[in-house]
């Protein structure tokens, strides 16, 4: 959802945010808010892991890409194969590519083949370069019919005649304009809406479900909805996920999967629980058994542009209520956008020291917003340099483990990540490891019945190193920079 410009917010969404902030930690015990236990979520604490078909356990981390610019004939143009290639080569294996409902289907049930194409290309070059990607059908401000958004087709918008307020400057409070509140409401309640965005999903999975690089769908980028009279937004929020948003999840998946029942869907809560909210979506039938829990992680203050505040225990909060929903339904979870509008601001050092370790204590994986080439969130300076503080993404993981983990962890005290896991015979024995670029490279030792395929990577380039181990043997698997005395 989120732009290359930090925006402060207006007069709407302000009251509405700051509504928020004091309601989420201080609420009673009977509200929707209510205040989740402080403790951490513990690994694997009820929530199950990510797996592959062979049953080894998996760890996505890669970014979003996006192109918000250009549509019609230019559409997607900015994403070009340098970005799947240099993400790839920086050690990533993942990507969510936006794409957008009003470029797909610009007349009722005239699909663009021009656009199917374009995204094929991108799925052929993530491909090339082993990238796993998500498709997220994605929404910012409901669509085009408000001052130029993107998302949801002009033709599928009613406002009943409501106005809506362009809000150049804090483009989040345009959700609150009544124009767009209906429209989200007639997009749930309407029976041919409804119908147009199932044929929508069935028929981009139809195209999709037999490429490579495609590794699930994501249902809705951040859904919204109508504030009634007297609600505040928490339980506007849990009102729309119950009501509105599962229902219409229920729907979709049963589109996708009558064309494609193999791949991963990811579905998400408001953008409320970005506040230390609990999501209140209900249960999701997919008769797979593929579903994947997918929050976002912004934070208010920081998305207007304030710094990281480490005293005022934001990543606490929003951890303690994010575990809550895949706990109680028993779905991984993969984080779909994360990252601050400004990483060059004095704390920004601890934000992503304390962000990676909090989306490692209960998350399968995380894309980051976004992979571009520019300024404010984009991973990347227009030289293709990491942005200060970004290029902490960038280290060591398990990509996939055969076999049940019992540790995972990088330490950046000392550039060594450790992996220690119990082996199985999943996936042929095969535990692969990433290993980002590094000026010294890499040295890789393991301990117990178990051999890498190479013991050293060398500097500047990207590792990828395959152990094999005997099934129900204890494996120690450490990867340290390499250099002289190691």
């Amino acid at each position: 959802m989120r732009t290359r410009r930090v925006r402060r917010p207006g007069p709407v969404v302000a009251s509405a945010l700051a509504l928020l902030t004091a309601v989420a930690p201080l609420a009673t015990p009977t509200s929707r808010a209510e205040a989740a236990p402080a403790a951490p979520a513990a690994p694997g604490d009820g929530i199950p892991p990510l797996t592959d078909d062979d049953g080894r356990t998996l760890t996505l981390r890669g970014w979003n890409l996006a192109d918000k610019e250009h549509r019609g004939d230019r559409a997607l143009e900015d994403i070009t194969e340098r970005h799947l290639r240099e993400l790839s080569a920086r050690g990533f294996d993942f990507a969510r590519l936006a794409v957008f409902w009003d470029d797909l289907e610009p007349r009722p049930g005239r699909y663009s083949e021009r656009y199917l194409r374009k995204i094929e290309r991108i799925l052929d070059w993530a491909a090339r370069y082993r990238v796993r990607v998500v498709i997220d059908a994605h929404q910012d401000v409901y669509g085009p019919a408000f001052g130029g958004h993107r998302g949801i087709p002009e033709w599928a918008t009613r406002t009943d005649g409501l106005p809506y307020r362009p809000h150049p400057d804090d483009w989040f409070a345009e959700y609150f304009e009544p124009g767009v509140q209906a429209a989200f409401e007639h997009l749930y309640e309407d029976a041919d809406l409804r119908r147009a965005q199932q044929r929508m999903w069935r028929v981009l999975a139809g195209r999709l479900a037999g490429h490579p690089a495609v590794y699930g769908y994501d249902l809705i980028n951040e859904p919204m909805g109508k504030l009634r009279p007297g609600e505040d937004l928490p339980a506007a929020a849990g009102r729309v996920e119950a009501t509105q948003v599962t229902p219409m999840y229920n729907r979709l998946v049963a589109a996708i999967r009558s064309v494609d029942r193999k791949h991963r869907i990811f579905v998400e809560p408001t953008p409320v629980v970005g506040e230390g909210v609990p999501a209140s979506l209900g249960r999701i039938h997919d008769p797979a058994g593929r579903l994947v829990y997918a929050p976002h992680f912004y934070e208010t203050s920081m998305e207007t542009g304030a710094d990281y505040d480490p005293a005022a225990r934001w990543i606490e909060r929003y951890e303690a209520a994010v575990v809550r929903y895949p706990r109680e339904r028993r779905i991984p979870v993969v984080v779909g956008e994360w990252g601050p509008p400004d990483s060059t601001l004095p704390n920004m050092g601890r934000y992503y020291a304390d962000a990676l370790a909090s989306l490692d204590r209960y998350g399968s994986g995380w894309a980051g917003w976004t992979w571009c080439y520019g300024g404010g969130y984009c991973a990347l300076d227009r030289e293709g340099r990491f942005q200060r503080h970004k290029e902490n993404t960038a280290r060591p993981y398990a990509p996939a483990v055969a076999g049940t983990v019992l540790t995972s962890a990088y330490d950046p005290r000392d550039g060594a990540f450790r992996l220690v896991y119990t082996a199985s015979a999943a996936g042929g024995g095969r535990t692969e490891l990433t290993l980002p670029p590094s000026p010294r490279g890499w040295r890789v030792t393991v301990s117990g019945p178990a051999r890498p395929d190479a013991a050293r990577v060398r500097p500047d380039v990207r590792g990828r190193v395959t152990v094999r181990a005997r099934p129900g043997a204890v494996v120690r698997v450490v990867a340290r920079p390499d250099g002289p005395g190691r």
